[in-house]
C-alpha cells in the first residue's frame, strides 16, 4: 500500500463540491484540500470527480452469480469471485451480500438451504485476500418458510452479520398485493403450470399461519444477537411500519406506499428504494416510484438491488432531480454507512478509509475510471 496525492480533482464532499487535492496516508484519507498541486507523482484527476466509494446494503447480484440459470448451482468461490470483481468495477467498495435464510423444501417451488455453506466460502476467500471490497452479510429471513429458526442458529456474531431483514412474501400483501402481478411473476421465474402455481399458494399461507408470527421473533432476537442492523421489507400501510418500529427496525427496504415512506420518516426509519425502480422510472410490481418518494423528501438510500451498475447511475439521476450533487452522493455513501454503524467511511474527511470513486461523463453518463479501496487502487 503506497501513500498517493490525487489532485485537480472535484471532490464531492457531504455539503459542496470543491476543486482540490485529497492526501492518502497507509490506506486513509490524510488531507483535504482546495487547489491542484504540481507535487511529484501526484495523480492529476483531470477535472473529474472524485467521490467516496459507494456502500451497497441490498443486492440480489451473489445470488445471481451462484445460480446464473433455474437449477444451476455455479462453482461458488467463481461466483464469489466475479461478484466481487463486478462490485469494485461499478464503483462499490463496501457490499452487505445478501442471502436467504428460510427456506421451502417441500412443495413445487422448493427453495434449497444455501447460506451457511456460501458464507463460509466468502469467509475463506477473505481471509486469503482473495476480495477487492468490503463485505458483509445481509440476511434475508424469509417468515413464510420451514427452515428459518434452524438456519439462523448456524450463523453467529463473528459472521459480519450487519444486517437482517424481515421479508414476509404472503401473497396478497407487501410486494405482491395484486395477485396477477404474483402469478405472473411466479409462473414466468419458475415455469408453473395453473395447478402447481395454486398449491404453491396455499403452501405459503400455510406456512405464514403456522410459522410467521414465531419466525419474525426469531429473526428479532437473532439481529439483536449477531449486533446487526434490523430492516424491515416491503412494508406497505402505516400500521406495518408501526410494527416495524415497535421491532426497533432502522431501516425500511422498498417501501410500497407513499402512506409507508411517510411514516416511515415520522418514525425516524430511513426509507432505501432501489435505483431500478428509479432508473425505470417505476417499480416492476406496481409499487410507488422511488422518483415519486424523492421529490417527497423521503427518499434515504439507494439500493442496486438486482442491477450493481444502477447504484451509480441512480443517484446521478438523484442528483438531476434536486439539483444537489452531495445530497444525491450522500443516497449510495454516507446514508448506508450511517444506517448501518459504519464509522470509518461514507464521506472524504481526514481520518476516514480512502475508499475512493473516480467518476467522468461520456455522453451524460457517470463513468467510472479509478476505485480505490482503503488505499489499494482495483480499479
Amino acid at each position: 500500500m503506497r501513500d498517493m496525492i490525487l489532485t485537480n480533482a472535484r471532490i464531492v464532499l457531504p455539503t459542496e463540491v470543491i476543486h482540490g487535492t485529497l492526501r492518502i496516508r497507509e490506506g486513509w484519507i490524510s488531507d483535504v484540500s482546495t487547489g491542484a498541486t504540481a507535487v511529484s507523482g501526484a495523480e492529476d484527476m483531470e477535472g473529474d470527480l472524485v467521490i467516496p466509494g459507494l456502500i451497497e446494503l441490498h443486492t440480489d447480484n451473489l445470488e445471481r452469480h451462484i445460480q446464473p440459470r433455474p437449477h444451476v448451482d455455479w462453482p461458488h468461490a467463481a461466483a464469489i469471485l466475479a461478484h466481487d470483481g463486478e462490485m469494485a468495477s461499478v464503483g462499490i467498495t463496501t457490499v452487505f451480500d445478501a442471502m436467504r435464510v428460510g427456506s421451502v423444501p417441500s412443495g413445487h417451488n422448493r427453495y434449497a438451504q444455501y447460506a451457511r455453506k456460501l458464507a463460509t466460502e466468502l469467509w475463506e476467500i477473505r481471509a486469503a485476500n482473495g476480495l477487492r471490497i468490503s463485505h458483509f452479510l445481509h440476511l434475508r429471513a424469509e417468515v413464510c418458510s420451514e427452515t428459518l429458526v434452524e438456519e439462523l442458529s448456524e450463523f453467529s456474531a463473528d459472521d459480519r452479520v450487519g444486517i437482517v431483514s424481515l421479508m414476509d412474501h404472503t401473497p396478497g400483501q407487501r410486494q405482491f398485493r395484486d395477485l396477477d402481478k404474483l402469478k405472473a411473476y411466479v409462473q414466468g421465474k419458475q415455469g408453473m403450470n395453473e395447478r402447481e402455481y395454486e398449491e404453491h399458494i396455499a403452501l405459503l399461507y400455510t406456512l405464514r399461519e403456522t410459522n410467521g408470527d414465531t419466525h419474525e421473533a426469531e429473526a428479532v432476537a437473532a439481529a439483536k444477537r449477531f449486533g446487526a442492523v434490523l430492516a424491515s421489507h416491503d412494508d406497505t400501510t402505516a400500521e406495518h411500519v408501526a410494527k416495524s418500529a415497535a421491532h426497533g427496525i432502522q431501516l425500511a427496504e422498498f417501501p410500497t406506499t407513499v402512506e409507508a415512506a411517510d411514516a416511515c420518516q415520522a418514525q425516524g426509519i430511513a426509507v432505501m428504494m432501489g435505483a431500478p425502480n428509479l432508473i425505470r422510472g417505476g417499480s416492476h410490481s406496481g409499487n410507488v416510484a422511488a422518483h415519486e418518494l424523492a421529490g417527497r423528501g423521503v427518499l434515504d438510500i439507494l439500493s442496486s438491488d438486482y442491477v450493481p451498475s444502477a447504484l451509480m447511475t441512480g443517484a446521478f439521476l438523484l442528483a438531476d432531480l434536486w439539483d444537489d450533487l452531495p445530497r444525491a452522493i450522500a443516497t449510495v455513501t454516507n446514508a448506508p454507512a450511517r444506517a448501518t454503524g459504519l464509522t470509518d467511511r461514507g464521506r472524504l474527511e481526514v481520518g476516514l478509509r480512502a475508499d475512493l470513486v473516480r467518476v467522468g461523463n461520456t455522453l451524460g453518463n457517470p463513468v467510472v475510471r479509478g476505485v480505490w479501496a482503503h488505499g489499494r487502487q482495483i480499479g
